[in-house]
């Protein structure tokens, strides 16, 4: 049960207004320490050089999609175990399914309140306190 200011995140949509938007929610949830990346391929070489305790990706995006993103994090051994927060447009059951098949944490689905996005992310990590 990590405080929120302790928990660095990583945040991966192609969307700059996206990621903008899940930043100021971050924030103010007392999330400040934040990163961002374009792609999947950019997230996973920002996670590689520089561990995040959360990783908050977009499923549909150019050149890596999220769930090729979780399946890399979790066959890494150094970033197996970062928390991962699918952010999607649809919630439909086979995208779930895959996703629970290589170890998401939880989804947060498009759109999307900034009491949603804590309540996500206290899911995961426990009450940030």
């Amino acid at each position: 049960m990590p405080a929120a200011a302790a928990i660095h995140t990583l945040i991966v949509d192609d969307q700059q207004t996206m990621r903008s938007l899940i930043r100021t929610g971050l924030q103010q949830i007392g999330i400040t320490s934040t990163r961002e990346a374009p792609d999947g391929e950019a997230a996973l070489r920002e996670i590689v050089t520089r561990p995040a305790n959360l990783v908050i990706s977009d499923f549909n995006m150019p050149v890596l999609d999220g769930l090729g993103l979780l399946r890399a994090i979790r066959a890494y051994e150094p970033t197996r175990n970062t928390a991962f927060i699918m952010l999607t447009g649809r919630a439909d059951k086979d995208l779930v399914q895959r996703a629970a098949q290589f170890g998401v944490n939880n989804f947060l689905v498009k759109p999307f309140t900034v009491f949603t996005l804590r309540e996500k992310i206290e899911e995961v990590f426990g009450a940030l306190t």
